[in-house]
């Protein structure tokens, strides 16, 4: 077992994991900021399916719920609400509750049914699962490969977590909600940590709003506009007063 190998992938493969989330799940799908071409769309499923498992209309569903009931007694994973520390350290059982609860996913994903792919493919996570440490275990023989997967789950989850927990307890607030920027946090979350300008104009593609502010995941959609492989929903920044 190589345990320097094992953390440079799980590195790469969360941050990976951080950028699919924020630009797919996250822009394009709950708040449609940004529309993707097929092709890139069905990769970015992908890669989310391989390193992630999650369901895209399940984590839209609890996310839009978030943004409609943010830090209230309904918001699924508020720590004004819950507490920082049950948020950083137990968000996945958070979103699996609200996931589960019969109602957030119906109410808030009703535009994300399930097509064949899903039923056949993305509607199955240990199956993406297996095959992205599978794919790890191969690239890196099985002993790495499975402390690469493991090293992984742990930066990624305690990632997104912080997203939720600090980015609503510390931080800035130059605009009138209750989330926080932290551009620390942006850096290792692919943008997420500048979470107060997020709040502030949900439905913008970009989350760097004001000089000095870095949002990776933008750089990258740059990319995806210039090759006109993506398009954005708003050319100017739309604000909104309430969280």
């Amino acid at each position: 077992m190589h345990v320097l190998p094992a953390l440079v992938a799980a590195v790469l493969v969360s941050q990976a994991a951080t950028l699919a989330t924020s630009i797919y799940l996250h822009r394009t799908l709950s708040h449609r900021a940004l529309t993707m071409r097929p092709g890139l769309a069905l990769g970015f499923r992908g890669l989310v399916w391989i390193t992630t498992g999650i369901v895209p209309r399940d984590w839209v569903a609890v996310h839009r719920r978030h943004h409609a009931t943010s830090d209230t007694v309904a918001d699924p994973h508020s720590p004004v609400v819950l507490g920082f520390w049950r948020v950083q350290l137990g968000n996945v059982a958070l979103y699996r509750r609200a996931i589960r609860d019969g109602v957030t996913v119906r109410r808030y994903a009703r535009d994300l049914q399930p097509d064949g792919l899903d039923r056949a493919l993305f509607d199955h996570s240990l199956v993406g699962l297996s095959i992205g440490i599978g794919i790890l275990c191969l690239l890196l023989g099985w002993q790495t490969g499975l402390l690469a997967a493991a090293l992984h789950t742990v930066i990624y989850l305690a990632t997104s977590a912080a997203i939720n927990a600090v980015g609503h307890s510390f931080g800035r607030r130059p605009y009138p909600n209750l989330a926080t920027n932290n551009q620390w946090l942006a850096l290792l979350s692919a943008g997420e940590g500048l979470h107060n300008n997020h709040h502030a104009a949900p439905t913008s593609a970009r989350f760097a709003l004001d000089p000095g502010q870095v949002d990776p995941s933008w750089w990258l959609i740059k990319m995806f506009l210039r090759f006109r492989l993506a398009a954005v929903r708003h050319d100017e920044v739309k604000l909104k007063q309430a969280a």
